[in-house]
Protein backbone atom coordinates (compact mmCIF):
# COMPACT_ATOMS: atom_id res chain seq x y z
CA UNK A 1 0.00 0.00 0.00
CA UNK A 2 1.43 3.18 -0.87
CA UNK A 3 2.62 5.47 2.16
CA UNK A 4 4.75 8.17 2.28
CA UNK A 5 5.94 9.66 6.19
CA UNK A 6 4.18 12.84 7.18
CA UNK A 7 5.03 13.73 10.56
CA UNK A 8 7.81 11.92 12.89
CA UNK A 9 6.84 13.08 16.81
CA UNK A 10 9.12 11.97 19.79
CA UNK A 11 8.06 12.24 23.63
CA UNK A 12 10.14 12.32 26.98
CA UNK A 13 9.16 9.23 28.74
CA UNK A 14 10.51 8.39 32.22
CA UNK A 15 9.30 5.92 35.34
CA UNK A 16 10.30 6.67 38.82
CA UNK A 17 12.02 3.86 39.37
CA UNK A 18 14.71 5.09 41.65
CA UNK A 19 12.51 4.95 44.30
CA UNK A 20 12.07 1.22 44.40
CA UNK A 21 16.07 1.25 43.73
CA UNK A 22 14.99 -1.25 40.48
CA UNK A 23 17.87 -1.16 38.11
CA UNK A 24 20.71 0.19 40.40
CA UNK A 25 23.77 -0.68 39.97
CA UNK A 26 27.52 -0.27 41.02
CA UNK A 27 27.59 3.03 38.82
CA UNK A 28 23.87 3.84 37.95
CA UNK A 29 22.79 4.33 41.74
CA UNK A 30 19.42 6.00 40.98
CA UNK A 31 17.92 5.32 37.56
CA UNK A 32 14.41 6.18 36.47
CA UNK A 33 14.21 4.15 33.63
CA UNK A 34 13.26 6.26 30.87
CA UNK A 35 13.23 6.72 27.00
CA UNK A 36 13.23 8.99 23.57
CA UNK A 37 9.87 7.34 22.50
CA UNK A 38 9.19 7.68 18.69
CA UNK A 39 6.12 7.55 16.56
CA UNK A 40 6.30 7.83 12.84
CA UNK A 41 2.99 8.65 10.69
CA UNK A 42 2.39 8.24 7.87
CA UNK A 43 -0.80 9.03 4.69
CA UNK A 44 -1.72 5.24 4.20
CA UNK A 45 -5.01 4.50 4.70
CA UNK A 46 -4.50 1.82 7.30
CA UNK A 47 -3.34 4.11 10.03
CA UNK A 48 -0.16 2.34 10.94
CA UNK A 49 2.41 3.98 13.12
CA UNK A 50 6.10 2.90 13.69
CA UNK A 51 6.89 3.42 17.40
CA UNK A 52 10.42 3.09 18.77
CA UNK A 53 12.58 3.99 21.85
CA UNK A 54 15.77 4.35 22.75
CA UNK A 55 17.11 3.67 26.66
CA UNK A 56 17.71 6.27 28.66
CA UNK A 57 17.95 6.71 32.82
CA UNK A 58 16.43 9.96 33.21
CA UNK A 59 18.32 12.98 33.12
CA UNK A 60 19.71 13.57 29.44
CA UNK A 61 16.80 12.09 27.65
CA UNK A 62 15.77 15.65 26.27
CA UNK A 63 19.08 15.96 24.56
CA UNK A 64 18.45 12.65 23.02
CA UNK A 65 14.79 13.53 22.17
CA UNK A 66 16.35 17.29 20.63
CA UNK A 67 18.66 14.72 18.68
CA UNK A 68 16.00 12.77 17.16
CA UNK A 69 14.31 16.19 16.62
CA UNK A 70 17.47 17.02 14.58
CA UNK A 71 17.35 14.08 12.38
CA UNK A 72 13.63 13.95 11.01
CA UNK A 73 13.84 16.22 8.32
CA UNK A 74 15.56 12.91 6.49
CA UNK A 75 12.40 10.94 7.34
CA UNK A 76 9.35 13.52 6.52
CA UNK A 77 7.98 13.07 2.84
CA UNK A 78 10.13 9.79 2.15
CA UNK A 79 7.91 6.85 0.36
CA UNK A 80 7.85 4.00 2.87
CA UNK A 81 7.95 1.56 0.78
CA UNK A 82 11.35 2.79 -0.69
CA UNK A 83 13.14 3.13 2.49
CA UNK A 84 12.27 -0.98 2.95
CA UNK A 85 13.11 -1.69 -0.66
CA UNK A 86 16.30 -0.11 -0.13
CA UNK A 87 16.90 0.05 3.86
CA UNK A 88 20.99 -0.76 3.81
CA UNK A 89 21.19 2.22 1.35
CA UNK A 90 18.97 4.46 3.68
CA UNK A 91 20.41 3.47 6.74
CA UNK A 92 23.96 4.78 4.97
CA UNK A 93 22.72 7.88 4.07
CA UNK A 94 20.76 8.71 7.33
CA UNK A 95 24.22 7.89 9.59
CA UNK A 96 26.53 9.93 7.01
CA UNK A 97 25.16 13.12 7.07
CA UNK A 98 27.54 15.30 6.13
CA UNK A 99 26.90 17.56 9.50
CA UNK A 100 25.52 15.97 12.14
CA UNK A 101 27.82 12.80 11.58
CA UNK A 102 30.32 15.07 13.40
CA UNK A 103 28.61 14.75 17.03
CA UNK A 104 29.26 11.03 16.24
CA UNK A 105 29.98 9.87 13.95
CA UNK A 106 28.10 7.09 14.72
CA UNK A 107 28.17 6.87 18.54
CA UNK A 108 26.79 8.49 21.33
CA UNK A 109 23.71 10.90 21.53
CA UNK A 110 23.41 10.86 17.58
CA UNK A 111 23.26 7.14 17.61
CA UNK A 112 20.98 6.95 20.37
CA UNK A 113 18.39 9.07 18.44
CA UNK A 114 18.83 7.11 15.33
CA UNK A 115 18.22 3.50 16.78
CA UNK A 116 15.04 4.94 17.94
CA UNK A 117 14.43 6.18 14.93
CA UNK A 118 15.41 2.93 12.86
CA UNK A 119 13.63 0.96 15.64
CA UNK A 120 10.11 2.76 14.90
CA UNK A 121 10.93 2.06 10.89
CA UNK A 122 11.64 -1.45 11.64
CA UNK A 123 8.55 -2.02 13.80
CA UNK A 124 6.11 -0.13 10.80
CA UNK A 125 7.53 -2.42 8.27
CA UNK A 126 6.98 -5.39 10.35
CA UNK A 127 3.30 -4.02 10.96
CA UNK A 128 2.78 -3.43 7.18
CA UNK A 129 3.76 -7.01 6.52
CA UNK A 130 1.77 -8.28 9.30
CA UNK A 131 4.23 -10.23 10.81
CA UNK A 132 6.17 -9.99 14.13
CA UNK A 133 9.91 -8.84 13.06
CA UNK A 134 11.66 -11.89 14.10
CA UNK A 135 9.35 -13.40 11.44
CA UNK A 136 9.61 -11.02 9.07
CA UNK A 137 13.50 -11.50 9.54
CA UNK A 138 13.17 -14.90 9.39
CA UNK A 139 11.14 -15.12 6.17
CA UNK A 140 13.40 -12.71 4.37
CA UNK A 141 15.72 -13.82 1.32
CA UNK A 142 19.15 -14.26 2.65
CA UNK A 143 20.00 -11.43 -0.34
CA UNK A 144 17.74 -8.97 0.94
CA UNK A 145 18.60 -9.95 4.35
CA UNK A 146 22.24 -8.93 3.79
CA UNK A 147 21.01 -6.06 1.51
CA UNK A 148 19.95 -4.82 4.92
CA UNK A 149 23.84 -4.43 6.55
CA UNK A 150 26.39 -1.83 5.75
CA UNK A 151 29.65 -3.67 6.04
CA UNK A 152 31.01 0.15 5.37
CA UNK A 153 34.38 -0.78 8.50
CA UNK A 154 33.59 -4.33 8.58
CA UNK A 155 34.64 -5.91 5.98
CA UNK A 156 37.97 -7.27 7.24
CA UNK A 157 35.67 -8.95 9.84
CA UNK A 158 33.00 -10.52 7.96
CA UNK A 159 32.83 -9.51 4.00
CA UNK A 160 29.11 -9.53 2.16
CA UNK A 161 29.97 -13.02 0.56
CA UNK A 162 30.65 -14.38 3.89
CA UNK A 163 27.79 -13.31 5.49
CA UNK A 164 25.17 -14.38 2.67
CA UNK A 165 27.09 -17.63 3.07
CA UNK A 166 26.45 -18.13 6.91
CA UNK A 167 22.36 -17.62 6.29
CA UNK A 168 22.53 -20.17 3.48
CA UNK A 169 24.06 -22.46 5.09
CA UNK A 170 21.15 -22.70 7.94
CA UNK A 171 18.36 -21.99 5.61
CA UNK A 172 17.26 -25.59 4.57
CA UNK A 173 16.25 -26.09 8.99
CA UNK A 174 15.24 -23.00 10.10
CA UNK A 175 11.50 -24.88 9.85
CA UNK A 176 12.44 -26.64 12.59
CA UNK A 177 14.03 -24.09 14.47
CA UNK A 178 11.14 -22.45 14.42
CA UNK A 179 9.11 -25.05 15.75
CA UNK A 180 11.35 -25.93 18.56
CA UNK A 181 11.04 -21.87 20.18
CA UNK A 182 7.02 -21.77 19.69
CA UNK A 183 6.83 -25.41 21.48
CA UNK A 184 9.63 -24.70 24.19
CA UNK A 185 10.72 -20.95 23.66
CA UNK A 186 14.27 -19.28 24.19
CA UNK A 187 16.06 -19.56 27.47
CA UNK A 188 16.70 -16.87 29.95
CA UNK A 189 18.49 -15.43 33.01
CA UNK A 190 17.03 -12.81 35.49
CA UNK A 191 18.28 -9.85 36.76
CA UNK A 192 15.31 -8.81 39.22
CA UNK A 193 17.13 -10.74 41.91
CA UNK A 194 20.56 -8.78 41.78
CA UNK A 195 20.27 -5.28 42.19
CA UNK A 196 22.48 -3.17 43.97
CA UNK A 197 20.30 -1.46 46.03
CA UNK A 198 18.01 -4.55 46.99
CA UNK A 199 18.54 -5.17 50.62
CA UNK A 200 19.86 -8.63 51.78
CA UNK A 201 16.02 -9.73 52.52
CA UNK A 202 14.83 -8.60 49.42
CA UNK A 203 17.53 -10.45 47.28
CA UNK A 204 17.04 -13.61 49.42
CA UNK A 205 13.23 -13.22 48.86
CA UNK A 206 13.60 -12.38 45.10
CA UNK A 207 15.94 -15.84 44.61
CA UNK A 208 13.37 -17.88 46.30
CA UNK A 209 10.37 -16.57 44.12
CA UNK A 210 12.36 -17.14 40.95
CA UNK A 211 13.63 -20.52 41.68
CA UNK A 212 9.39 -21.13 42.04
CA UNK A 213 9.14 -19.79 38.99
CA UNK A 214 11.72 -22.14 37.02
CA UNK A 215 14.66 -19.63 37.05
CA UNK A 216 17.79 -21.42 36.48
CA UNK A 217 20.20 -18.76 35.41
CA UNK A 218 20.76 -15.50 37.71
CA UNK A 219 22.91 -12.08 37.55
CA UNK A 220 23.78 -9.86 40.17
CA UNK A 221 25.44 -6.54 40.34
CA UNK A 222 28.65 -6.00 41.73
CA UNK A 223 31.41 -3.58 42.16
CA UNK A 224 30.84 -1.13 44.94
CA UNK A 225 32.23 -2.76 48.17
CA UNK A 226 34.06 -6.21 48.07
CA UNK A 227 32.63 -7.13 51.27
CA UNK A 228 29.32 -6.81 50.14
CA UNK A 229 29.44 -8.26 47.01
CA UNK A 230 30.98 -11.89 49.04
CA UNK A 231 27.82 -11.41 51.54
CA UNK A 232 25.22 -10.71 48.45
CA UNK A 233 26.81 -13.87 46.21
CA UNK A 234 26.92 -16.04 49.27
CA UNK A 235 23.21 -15.45 49.77
CA UNK A 236 22.51 -16.16 46.13
CA UNK A 237 24.17 -18.79 45.81
CA UNK A 238 22.66 -20.14 48.96
CA UNK A 239 19.31 -19.96 47.37
CA UNK A 240 20.28 -21.06 43.95
CA UNK A 241 22.81 -23.59 44.69
CA UNK A 242 25.69 -24.60 42.14
CA UNK A 243 23.17 -26.07 39.92
CA UNK A 244 22.31 -23.02 38.80
CA UNK A 245 24.28 -20.29 36.87
CA UNK A 246 25.08 -16.88 38.09
CA UNK A 247 26.46 -14.28 36.23
CA UNK A 248 28.17 -10.68 37.26
CA UNK A 249 28.00 -7.64 36.20
CA UNK A 250 30.12 -3.97 36.90
CA UNK A 251 28.58 -1.84 34.92
CA UNK A 252 32.02 -0.28 34.29
CA UNK A 253 33.52 0.65 37.83
CA UNK A 254 36.75 -0.93 37.57
CA UNK A 255 40.21 -0.30 36.04
CA UNK A 256 41.47 -3.45 34.31
CA UNK A 257 43.94 -4.43 37.37
CA UNK A 258 41.33 -3.87 39.76
CA UNK A 259 38.89 -5.68 38.06
CA UNK A 260 41.22 -8.66 37.34
CA UNK A 261 41.82 -8.44 41.79
CA UNK A 262 38.39 -7.96 42.65
CA UNK A 263 36.89 -10.85 40.86
CA UNK A 264 40.03 -13.23 42.37
CA UNK A 265 37.64 -13.93 45.85
CA UNK A 266 34.39 -14.06 43.92
CA UNK A 267 35.68 -17.39 41.49
CA UNK A 268 34.55 -19.27 44.59
CA UNK A 269 31.34 -18.34 43.67
CA UNK A 270 31.96 -19.41 40.06
CA UNK A 271 30.29 -16.84 38.17
CA UNK A 272 29.76 -17.44 34.43
CA UNK A 273 30.93 -14.41 33.59
CA UNK A 274 32.20 -10.77 34.49
CA UNK A 275 29.95 -7.65 32.29
CA UNK A 276 30.92 -4.55 31.14
CA UNK A 277 34.00 -5.16 33.53
CA UNK A 278 35.68 -1.78 32.75
CA UNK A 279 35.63 0.92 30.39
CA UNK A 280 33.37 -0.10 27.85
CA UNK A 281 35.61 1.59 25.16
CA UNK A 282 38.74 -0.30 25.97
CA UNK A 283 38.87 -3.20 24.37
CA UNK A 284 42.54 -4.22 24.92
CA UNK A 285 41.34 -3.92 29.05
CA UNK A 286 38.85 -6.70 28.33
CA UNK A 287 41.03 -8.32 26.35
CA UNK A 288 43.99 -8.73 29.65
CA UNK A 289 40.82 -8.89 31.72
CA UNK A 290 39.81 -12.32 29.44
CA UNK A 291 43.28 -13.44 29.63
CA UNK A 292 43.25 -13.27 33.41
CA UNK A 293 40.10 -14.79 34.52
CA UNK A 294 39.68 -17.23 31.86
CA UNK A 295 41.96 -19.80 33.76
CA UNK A 296 39.46 -19.41 36.61
CA UNK A 297 36.29 -20.22 34.31
CA UNK A 298 35.19 -16.72 34.16
CA UNK A 299 34.00 -14.90 30.99
CA UNK A 300 33.82 -12.06 30.02
CA UNK A 301 30.85 -10.60 28.75
CA UNK A 302 30.03 -6.96 26.94
CA UNK A 303 28.39 -4.72 24.46
CA UNK A 304 25.50 -2.96 26.01
CA UNK A 305 28.09 0.35 25.62
CA UNK A 306 29.59 -0.59 22.82
CA UNK A 307 28.77 2.34 20.31
CA UNK A 308 28.74 0.47 17.15
CA UNK A 309 29.68 -2.68 14.80
CA UNK A 310 33.20 -1.00 14.32
CA UNK A 311 34.12 -1.89 18.25
CA UNK A 312 31.76 -4.84 18.00
CA UNK A 313 34.88 -5.86 15.30
CA UNK A 314 37.64 -4.99 17.38
CA UNK A 315 36.13 -7.10 20.64
CA UNK A 316 35.15 -10.20 18.59
CA UNK A 317 38.64 -10.04 16.57
CA UNK A 318 40.54 -9.80 19.81
CA UNK A 319 38.92 -12.16 22.28
CA UNK A 320 38.37 -9.11 24.87
CA UNK A 321 34.80 -10.98 25.00
CA UNK A 322 33.68 -14.52 25.22
CA UNK A 323 29.78 -13.36 25.36
CA UNK A 324 28.45 -10.56 23.26
CA UNK A 325 25.72 -8.29 24.63
CA UNK A 326 24.01 -6.45 21.91
CA UNK A 327 21.72 -3.45 23.20
CA UNK A 328 18.74 -2.85 20.74
CA UNK A 329 19.15 0.89 21.82
CA UNK A 330 22.61 1.38 21.71
CA UNK A 331 23.44 0.78 18.27
CA UNK A 332 21.74 2.02 15.46
CA UNK A 333 18.96 -0.08 15.26
CA UNK A 334 18.17 -3.52 13.26
CA UNK A 335 20.63 -3.09 10.39
CA UNK A 336 23.42 -1.96 12.61
CA UNK A 337 22.73 -5.27 15.11
CA UNK A 338 22.58 -7.65 12.11
CA UNK A 339 26.18 -7.11 10.98
CA UNK A 340 27.14 -7.87 14.70
CA UNK A 341 25.57 -10.75 15.11
CA UNK A 342 27.13 -11.90 11.88
CA UNK A 343 30.21 -11.16 13.06
CA UNK A 344 29.97 -13.06 16.75
CA UNK A 345 28.91 -16.26 14.10
CA UNK A 346 32.00 -16.20 12.47
CA UNK A 347 34.51 -15.25 15.50
CA UNK A 348 32.52 -17.99 17.16
CA UNK A 349 31.17 -15.87 19.77
CA UNK A 350 27.94 -16.55 21.63
CA UNK A 351 25.11 -13.56 21.39
CA UNK A 352 23.47 -12.75 24.51
CA UNK A 353 21.59 -9.86 23.98
CA UNK A 354 20.79 -7.35 26.61
CA UNK A 355 17.68 -5.88 27.34
CA UNK A 356 18.76 -2.62 28.45
CA UNK A 357 17.55 -2.57 32.06
CA UNK A 358 13.71 -3.19 32.07
CA UNK A 359 12.17 -1.59 29.16
CA UNK A 360 13.51 -3.63 26.65
CA UNK A 361 12.73 -6.90 26.77
CA UNK A 362 10.21 -6.53 24.17
CA UNK A 363 13.20 -6.35 21.56
CA UNK A 364 15.72 -8.44 22.47
CA UNK A 365 13.18 -11.19 21.90
CA UNK A 366 12.66 -10.59 18.32
CA UNK A 367 16.41 -10.67 17.78
CA UNK A 368 17.83 -13.49 19.56
CA UNK A 369 14.63 -15.29 17.96
CA UNK A 370 15.84 -13.98 14.78
CA UNK A 371 19.52 -15.26 15.69
CA UNK A 372 19.34 -18.45 16.83
CA UNK A 373 16.67 -19.53 13.91
CA UNK A 374 18.50 -18.01 10.85
CA UNK A 375 22.01 -17.70 11.94
CA UNK A 376 23.54 -19.54 15.48
CA UNK A 377 21.10 -22.75 15.12
CA UNK A 378 22.83 -23.53 18.28
CA UNK A 379 21.57 -23.12 22.02
CA UNK A 380 25.04 -23.71 23.36
CA UNK A 381 25.80 -20.90 25.75
CA UNK A 382 23.38 -18.62 24.53
CA UNK A 383 20.94 -16.81 26.53
CA UNK A 384 18.55 -13.41 26.97
CA UNK A 385 18.47 -11.08 30.05
CA UNK A 386 14.69 -10.61 30.93
CA UNK A 387 13.85 -7.84 33.66
CA UNK A 388 10.47 -8.20 35.11
CA UNK A 389 9.58 -4.62 35.68
CA UNK A 390 7.06 -2.34 33.79
CA UNK A 391 5.98 -4.71 31.40
CA UNK A 392 1.96 -4.21 32.13
CA UNK A 393 2.76 -0.30 30.13
CA UNK A 394 3.46 -2.45 26.55
CA UNK A 395 0.73 -3.40 24.46
CA UNK A 396 2.40 -6.24 23.31
CA UNK A 397 4.14 -7.16 26.48
CA UNK A 398 6.50 -10.22 26.45
CA UNK A 399 4.82 -13.65 27.17
CA UNK A 400 7.31 -16.52 29.13
CA UNK A 401 6.74 -20.00 28.98
CA UNK A 402 8.65 -20.51 32.66
CA UNK A 403 12.25 -18.66 32.06
CA UNK A 404 12.41 -18.81 28.92
CA UNK A 405 10.93 -16.11 26.12
CA UNK A 406 8.46 -17.63 23.50
CA UNK A 407 8.24 -15.78 19.94
CA UNK A 408 6.03 -12.97 19.55
CA UNK A 409 3.03 -13.11 17.85
CA UNK A 410 1.59 -9.81 17.02
CA UNK A 411 2.83 -7.66 13.76
CA UNK A 412 5.50 -5.60 14.59
CA UNK A 413 8.55 -4.45 16.92
CA UNK A 414 6.72 -5.20 20.50
CA UNK A 415 8.02 -1.77 20.94
CA UNK A 416 4.17 -0.12 21.23
CA UNK A 417 3.63 1.66 24.85
CA UNK A 418 -0.05 2.26 25.63
CA UNK A 419 -1.33 5.65 25.11
CA UNK A 420 -2.41 5.82 29.30
CA UNK A 421 1.41 5.07 29.70
CA UNK A 422 2.43 7.53 27.46
CA UNK A 423 0.70 10.30 29.00
CA UNK A 424 0.91 9.48 32.70
CA UNK A 425 4.86 9.12 32.28
CA UNK A 426 5.76 12.34 29.90
CA UNK A 427 8.45 13.91 31.62
CA UNK A 428 8.33 16.55 33.19
CA UNK A 429 4.13 16.68 33.08
CA UNK A 430 2.86 13.62 33.14
CA UNK A 431 0.62 12.43 35.65
CA UNK A 432 2.72 10.88 37.62
CA UNK A 433 5.50 13.23 37.53
CA UNK A 434 2.94 15.73 39.05
CA UNK A 435 1.67 13.86 42.01
CA UNK A 436 5.13 12.68 42.34
CA UNK A 437 6.13 16.06 43.02
CA UNK A 438 3.36 17.19 44.88
CA UNK A 439 4.42 14.32 47.48
CA UNK A 440 7.94 16.04 47.65
CA UNK A 441 9.02 12.23 46.24
CA UNK A 442 11.19 14.48 43.44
Amino acid sequence: MPAKITEVVVKDIRFPTSLEAHGSDAMHTDPDYSCAYVIIHTDSTDALEGHGPTFTIGRGTEVVVAAVEAMTFHLIGQDVQAIFDDFGGFWRKFVADSQLRWLGPEKGVVHLATAAIMNALWDLWAKREKKPLWKLLVDMDPEKLVACVDFTYISDCITREEALAILKKNSDTKHERESFLKENGFPAYTTSVGWLGYSDERIQKKCQDALKDGWTMFKMKVGANLEDDIRRAKIIRQEIGYENALMMDCNQRWGVHEAIEWMKPLAEFKPKWIEEPTSPDDVLGHAAIAKALNPLGIGVATGEHCHNRVMFKQFLQSGAMQYCQIDSCRIGGVNEILGVLLMAKKCQVPVCPHAGGVLLCELVQHLIMFHYVCISASLDNSVCEYVDHLREHFVYPVEMKGPNYLPPTKPGYSTELKPGSIEDHLYPNGRVWEELRKEGKI
